[in-house]
C-alpha cells in the first residue's frame, strides 16, 4: 500500500494530489505508520467510527460521481470503484462494531456533528454540476483510500476481523484515468478542485482524530 501511494506522488492531477496532500501527509497518520501499537482501544474506535460516519453511507462520493460523469473512458473504472467501495463500506462497518462505541472527550464534544458537516460537504461536492468536479473527488478518494486501507488492515488484526483484499481500482489505474480525463484545461481544473476539496476533508478528519487522542491522553 505504501508503495502504491509513493507512486502517486510522481503523478500529476487529482490522483497525484493524494500522495502530496492526502492522509499519509498528516502528523497523526505518520504517527500510526511509525508505531501502530501506540493506539489505544479508544483511538481505534474513534478512527473507524468517524471514517464510517464520513464514508459508510450509501450512496457515497463514488456513487454520486457516477451519475454526474458522462465520459465513456471513466465507466469501467467507476463500475470497479463502486463495487470496490461497497466492499470497503461493509469492511468498515464490521470494524466499527468490533471496535466498540466511542467515548465523549468532553462534556460539549461536537466531534460527531463536525464529521456530519464534513459528510454534507462531500455530498454537495460529489453532486456538483461542474463537469469533472465529482469525478476528481472520486478519483482522490480511491487514491487516498490505499493509505487509509493500510490502517484499517492493522485495526482488523487488532480487533479480530477478517480483512479481505481490496477490489478497488489500483493506484496505477486511478492515476492513468485521471490523466486520460484531463483533456482540457477546464476539465483538469475541475478534477483538481474536486480532489483538493475531498483531501481537505480527509486531512481535517485526521486532525480531529488526533485532537481527540490528545484529549484522551491528557485526562
Amino acid at each position: 500500500m505504501l508503495g502504491q501511494n509513493a507512486h502517486l506522488e510522481t503523478q500529476p492531477g487529482s490522483a497525484g494530489q493524494a500522495g502530496t496532500y492526502g492522509s499519509d501527509t498528516t502528523p497523526y497518520v505518520g504517527l500510526i505508520a511509525e508505531d501502530f501499537s501506540l493506539l489505544s482501544g479508544a483511538d481505534i474506535a474513534d478512527i473507524v467510527h468517524f471514517l464510517c460516519v464520513l464514508h459508510g453511507r450509501h450512496p457515497g462520493v463514488i456513487d454520486h460521481a457516477a451519475t454526474k460523469t458522462v465520459e465513456d473512458d471513466a465507466r469501467e473504472w467507476l463500475v470497479q470503484a463502486i463495487d470496490g467501495f461497497a466492499a470497503e463500506r461493509a469492511f468498515l462497518t464490521k470494524l466499527t462494531v468490533a471496535a466498540g462505541p466511542i467515548s465523549g472527550v468532553s462534556g460539549d464534544d461536537q466531534s460527531n456533528a463536525a464529521v456530519l458537516g464534513q459528510r454534507k460537504a462531500l455530498d454537495m461536492l460529489s453532486q456538483s454540476d461542474r463537469n469533472g468536479c465529482a469525478m476528481g473527488a472520486a478519483i482522490a478518494l480511491v487514491a487516498d483510500w490505499h493509505c487509509i486501507r493500510k490502517i484499517l488492515e492493522q485495526i482488523a488484526l487488532r480487533t479480530g476481523v477478517e480483512a479481505r483484499s481490496s477490489i478497488l481500482p489500483s493506484a496505477r489505474q486511478t492515476s492513468d484515468l485521471n490523466i486520460l480525463l484531463a483533456k482540457t484545461p477546464a476539465l483538469e481544473r475541475a478534477l483538481n478542485f474536486g480532489a483538493e476539496q475531498l483531501l481537505n476533508q480527509h486531512r481535517g478528519l485526521w486532525q480531529l482524530l488526533e485532537a481527540r487522542r490528545n484529549m484522551q491522553l491528557s485526562r
